[in-house]
């Protein structure tokens, strides 16, 4: 096995997932790693393609990086039915078969991308053109039966993103989640899915010293 070249190739579903997994990627002292060199790709078959095709869309790359990544939404991948662990463990099984034993691993956020967005911080409220507002964006939220008051995040993350903007008159965009991505303490993020991204980083890309 060659470990010239990159450190990181990432396959993930649509620009939106590339455009947070790059901000994450540049904060390199927030997720406790060493910089990372990496380049990020879009399936042109989205969620679906990453979860039955990730294997073949790396496997030309084996020997130019050390490691593949690859992320996809629960949601959408047309297997909703199966758990994201489950999820995760088909395709990095076919990502192992296929040459990336050892050094590949897939994230599957559950249900989408969107619930990486809601934390406490207030750079999503301002993020979502809610800084300042009356009422705030969760009070909104709660009174329009978007989230629950004993949830940690919205039901239905797109959904009330999606929302939100529509009542601020602003557009979503690719660039609205490096924003966030790139601004948000990720201590504050629990999603289980995030827990796996930023442990599998901590493990591949140590720091020195550590």
């Amino acid at each position: 096995m060659t470990m010239a070249g990159k450190d990181l190739i990432a396959l993930v579903a649509d620009k939106n997932m590339e455009f947070a997994l790059r901000a994450l990627l540049s904060r390199a002292a927030s997720l406790e790693i060493r910089p990372v060199t990496a380049d990020v790709y879009v399936h042109p078959e989205r969620d679906a393609g990453c979860l039955l095709r990730a294997h073949e869309f790396c496997r030309p790359f084996i020997d130019r990086y050390s490691h593949s990544l690859v992320m996809f939404d629960r949601e959408g991948c047309g297997r909703g039915q199966e758990s994201r662990r489950e999820l995760e463990q088909r395709t990095e099984a076919l990502l192992s078969n296929f040459g990336w034993e050892g050094r590949s691993a897939t994230v599957v956020i559950d249900p989408e991308l969107e619930a990486w967005v809601w934390s406490s911080s207030p750079h999503v409220a301002s993020a979502l053109g809610w800084q300042g507002r009356r009422p705030g964006l969760r009070e909104w939220l709660e009174r329009v039966d978007l989230w629950a008051d004993a949830e940690a995040k919205p039901h239905r993350p797109k959904h009330a993103l999606e929302r939100a903007l529509w009542a601020v008159r602003r557009p979503r965009s690719s660039a609205l989640y490096a924003e966030i991505a790139g601004k948000v303490r990720l201590g504050d993020c629990q999603d289980l899915a995030f827990g796996k991204l930023r442990d599998t980083l901590a493990s591949w890309f140590q720091r020195h010293g550590r």
